[in-house]
């Protein structure tokens, strides 16, 4: 079972994690800039490989605009040997607890063998979060195979920081 959907208009409580270089990255706290948190599945999952090798290629785009995150439920080793096969340049990060998965309104599965993995882990999730801490935009799903177009997110994200459009699908 899911958590309630989260609510966009709304601050998050602001989330530290762990990353593989070796600091923490923070999103829901107030900061200079947009920040986009992506979730992925973790290291079993193959699709989330093509997804962030496709945000790794564009970064340059997104980080012109806002922050960047990525994190799973994984360990750090797994999340380091992510970073050591694919060199991705966003900051990686680790840890994702069940309750925060659960207060992102994220989906969340148990393994289906200990080959996947061991632990329940997040469906994707990407989070549009404006600089006060509130959540602008908001795109779940319940399975790996549903990513935005992260061409057409991104021009979104512009549109809407530079036309300071309001939050939707609050009514």
């Amino acid at each position: 079972m899911t958590s309630p959907k989260p609510r966009v208009g709304a601050a998050i409580d602001p989330m530290t994690w762990q990353t593989v270089e070796g600091g923490s990255v923070t999103v829901g706290a107030p900061k200079d800039r947009w920040s986009m948190l992506f979730v992925y599945r973790g290291k079993h999952c193959p699709r989330c490989k093509r997804f962030l090798n496709k945000l790794n290629a564009v970064l340059s785009d997104w980080t012109a605009v806002m922050d960047v995150v990525v994190v799973s439920a994984d360990t750090a080793e797994k999340a380091q040997a992510d970073r050591a096969e694919f060199g991705w340049d966003f900051p990686l990060a680790y840890g994702l607890t069940e309750p925060q998965m659960r207060a992102l309104g994220l989906y969340v599965s148990a393994p289906l063998s200990e080959a996947e993995t061991t632990q329940n882990f997040a469906e994707p999730g990407a989070f549009g979060i404006r600089p006060d801490g509130t959540l602008m935009l908001v795109d779940i799903s319940n399975g790996p195979a549903a990513r935005p177009d992260l061409e057409e997110l991104l021009d979104g994200m512009i549109f809407n920081i530079e036309n300071n459009r309001p939050v939707r699908g609050t009514a």
